[in-house]
């Protein structure tokens, strides 16, 4: 019996993958997908053998991991009905689905973890909001939980009323910040660097002031004054943003992708 199992293999299960594949060897994990090209690809990149059905399996591990689309998932809620016990603990991925609603589509006794992690998983960057009721999980099983989020980025234990503001800090944000490097690289093409080149500065830049902000706990604004010298290029740059609502853009991205969530729209 696999550890843990993957019901869904697109961008953010494989991601979930790959990162596992960092902890567990490819016969402790499981995956099911209605694509058979799909399933063969990855088995034979990875090793992970896959199952005939979402129910099969469910029924070989653990740990199930939901990665599939939030307009499929009362059908595999209901694939998985019978074969999951209180013994499975179930990670639920879907951005509107509460952890109420999912333990209520399999039963009373089930045990479900709610988590909202992003794409960056995939080069081990990503970050995951999960919450859960602690006190239906053994010791072990919260390491289990906690190890597996961290094997591919890192994890926060949040409330769960907290859920759909993860989606907007770190479930949705990676596509702004994509827009951000794109935007920039842009700007600078236009003046004659080569865009590759371009990209790669611009990505590096990113990630350098993210790290930045991560190990020198400086509050972010304080990191940017450091860099805006008076009467400087970055201040006048800084200027620009301000006056073009660079603040303001991105904060009603987060309303729209709050209210979405929400079901606020």
């Amino acid at each position: 019996m696999a550890k843990i199992g993957f019901i869904g293999m697109g961008n953010m299960g494989y991601a979930m993958l790959k990162g596992a594949l960092k902890l567990y060897s490819p016969s402790e994990i499981i995956f099911s997908c209605p694509d058979a090209e799909r399933c063969e690809a990855v088995k034979k990149e990875t090793g992970v053998e896959y199952a005939g059905s979402n129910a099969e399996c469910a029924n070989n591990a653990k740990y199930i991991v939901l990665a599939v689309k939030p307009q499929v998932y009362d059908t595999v809620l209901k694939n998985i009905h019978d074969v999951v016990t209180g013994e499975h603990v179930i990670i639920s991925l879907a951005p509107n689905k509460s952890l109420a609603e999912v333990t209520k589509s399999l039963g009373t006794d089930k045990r479900v973890v709610r988590a909202m992690p992003n794409t960056p998983a995939l080069v081990g960057e990503g970050m995951t909001g999960i919450s859960y009721d602690a006190k239906i999980f053994t010791f072990e099983e919260k390491e289990m939980i906690n190890q597996f989020f961290n094997s591919f980025g890192k994890v926060q234990v949040v409330d769960e009323k907290l859920m759909s503001a993860v989606v907007c800090a770190s479930g949705s944000s990676p596509a702004y910040v994509y827009m951000f490097i794109e935007a920039l690289a842009d700007g600078v093409v236009q003046y004659g660097i080569p865009r590759k080149q371009a990209y790669e500065m611009v990505a590096q830049t990113v990630l350098g002031s993210a790290k930045m902000v991560l190990e020198t706990g400086e509050h972010p604004g304080e990191l940017k004054d450091k860099v805006c010298s008076p009467g400087g290029t970055t201040i006048k740059a800084v200027a620009a943003l301000e006056a073009n609502g660079f603040r303001n853009a991105l904060i009603k991205a987060s309303d729209e992708c709050y209210k979405k969530c929400t079901g606020k729209e």
